[in-house]
């Protein structure tokens, strides 16, 4: 699957007990659109793995996207 990501893209994901918030901006969001569609068009067990070392700002709660059935 390519990952691509839109020049710009700041994303950060923090999590609690309760709660997951993910604040993006555009640019990041794009790029999390392009990657989701292509999670979509891939088989059961792709995923997506985010976090600060490679993709979303420093201090952000690592992030994982699985596509099922």
């Amino acid at each position: 699957m390519d990952i691509k990501w839109t020049d710009g893209s700041r994303i950060r994901v923090k999590a609690d007990q309760k709660t997951v918030t993910l604040s993006a901006n555009r640019e990041g969001l794009l790029s999390l659109a392009g990657q989701l569609r292509a999670l979509a068009e891939s088989p059961p067990g792709t995923h997506i793995h985010y976090d600060e070392f490679n993709s979303l700002e420093a201090g952000s709660t690592e992030w994982i996207i699985e596509k099922t059935e």
